[in-house]
């Protein structure tokens, strides 16, 4: 999986989250769906709550504060213009009602740094499909609070607030729904609070920064629901453009307490040098594919995440077609732990989550073909954080230390402990491919000049990158899968010599409850 072209390019008001316990209670035009369950426990795990913020948006202020400048949905470009006229560090009142752009298409709110927006009671900022970006450019600080921005147009894989990931905003008590593209996008020290991103037509947020690293992101209290109604991955086979949430060279991110539902495609997805992400105390369920991925990545801690019902459309589509891969509801491609990548942890952990009644479990995979300048590695151009320069990555040097090692994106040091992995087949209603538990590579061919040929990769994945399953309570039919996707073994065999995984673990047969 991957990308074959790359993606376009002040002190925080506290935060009142309105939690509620995962009940049946569903606040998307998604209502056929299955609805929420209780969730179960283990010893290690407990109850997640899921942030309701699209059904219940926090209210504005019903009055201007002190020294704002009131906006006036009648005037059309009246956000803009007084934006325009006013100094840095101006506070903006959106007054009730439906506030519109100039009719040109590049037509856009450009802030000034320090700005701050809070909307009143149904205040909307509607681009009614006229505009592409709401707000833009690259001041710092910017706040945008109680709106709803909907309705703007920008082209594939660019977002509509926020358009040039400046940094340091907060977008805060915020719907951003019914746009094409990204809803939003993310620069360094930006912080997305109990927002509501809902229905866009490609990503929720697309947490990328044109030539540059984005840094100490906070992603916290959320709904992220709905989003890739444009389908992108079908209408682009193997683009790797959708998700949720989509997470490009972001070092240092807090995602926790988000709600992760009924998602086309994938719910959180970070691809391509990410590192030192904390995934935590999330409900992602209901997402037509993977709960997470973590791609060409480094260094992660996932722990208390509620997991349940994801992967089934993906998942089931890839059985029908005879794909005898373990696709995943949390999939690690060529991603681990690095010591000399500074991060909270030099692993990836991932421990205390409930996964409950999705297709398979995890799925630890490395692309023995998939290595800096090789053609094979289809986030073009990239090479991983230990080598600066792609081209050394070639013969003869790539054979040798300390390039052989470091010119690979490798999946080690992936700790799996103290999880409950519930499995019921009659829930999912499948027969087979529901039910694993993979690491594994394949059979190295490509470029012929690789030094990863044949089963180099698969036996590292497998016996020498220390990778392991521990401690976790399994309830239902579980297999496993090891080295390739041919190798298909009992618990007896996965327990067992060579492979010694799910020391400590417990198991009950049949279906999970």
């Amino acid at each position: 999986m991957g990308i074959k072209t790359r993606p376009w390019a002040p002190a925080v008001a506290p935060l009142v989250l309105v939690l509620l316990v995962a009940t049946g209670c569903d606040s998307t035009p998604h209502a056929a769906r299955a609805k929420p369950t209780a969730v179960p426990t283990t010893s290690g795990a407990r109850s997640t709550s899921m942030a309701r913020v699209c059904a219940n948006p926090a209210a504005g202020p019903t009055k201007a504060p002190a020294g704002a400048v009131t906006v006036d949905p009648a005037v059309v470009g009246d956000l803009a213009a007084k934006t325009k006229s006013s100094p840095p560090h101006t506070t903006f009142w959106l007054r009730p009602g439906k506030h519109r752009l100039d009719p040109d298409r590049y037509a856009q709110v450009i802030p000034k740094e320090g700005d701050s927006y809070l909307g009143a009671p149904g205040a909307v900022l509607d681009g009614r499909k006229k505009n592409q970006y709401a707000f833009a450019g690259t001041a710092r600080d910017v706040s945008i609070r109680y709106l709803t921005v909907q309705g703007f147009d920008p082209p594939q894989n660019e977002g509509v607030v926020n358009h040039d990931s400046a940094d340091g905003w907060v977008i805060e008590h915020t719907t951003i729904q019914n746009n094409s593209g990204a809803g939003l996008m993310a620069g360094a020290r930006q912080q997305v609070r109990a927002d509501c991103l809902r229905d866009n037509g490609q990503y929720g947020m697309n947490a990328y920064k044109a030539g540059g690293r984005i840094t100490d992101l906070v992603v916290e209290g959320n709904e992220i629901v709905g989003n890739n109604t444009g389908d992108w991955e079908r209408r682009q086979s193997g683009c790797g453009c959708t998700g949720g949430i989509k997470f490009w060279a972001v070092d240092g991110a807090d995602v926790r307490g988000n709600w992760v539902h009924d998602n086309r495609g994938t719910g959180l997805w970070a691809d391509t040098n990410n590192n030192d992400f904390l995934i935590e105390n999330n409900v992602i369920e209901a997402n037509d594919g993977a709960a997470l991925i973590y791609e060409i990545s480094y260094n992660a801690v996932i722990r208390n995440n509620t997991i349940r019902r994801n992967n089934w459309v993906e998942g089931r589509a890839a059985a029908d077609r005879g794909d005898s891969f373990p696709f995943a509801t949390i999939y690690l491609s060529e991603s681990g732990g690095e010591p000399r990548i500074k991060a909270r942890t030099s692993e990836i952990e991932i421990y205390r989550n409930v996964l409950e009644n999705n297709w398979s479990g995890i799925t630890l995979w490395e692309n023995a073909d998939r290595f800096c300048n090789s053609p094979a590695n289809t986030s073009s151009g990239d090479c991983t954080l230990l080598v600066k320069n792609t081209k050394r990555c070639a013969q003869p040097a790539i054979a040798k230390a300390p390039l052989y090692s470091d010119c690979r994106w490798k999946t080690q040091r992936v700790d799996i402990h103290d999880n409950r992995f519930v499995l019921d087949k009659s829930v999912i209603k499948c027969t087979e491919k529901c039910d694993r538990m993979a690491v594994l590579s394949n059979y190295g061919t490509y470029p012929d000049w690789s030094p990863y040929k044949g089963e180099r990769v698969a036996e590292a994945i497998t016996s020498k990158q220390h990778n392991r399953w521990h401690d976790n309570v399994y309830a239902g039919p579980w297999k496993f899968v090891a080295y390739d996707p041919s190798r298909v073994l009992d618990l007896g065999q996965w327990q067992g010599t060579p492979y010694q995984q799910d020391a400590g673990s417990t198991f009950s047969a049949g279906n999970g409850g």
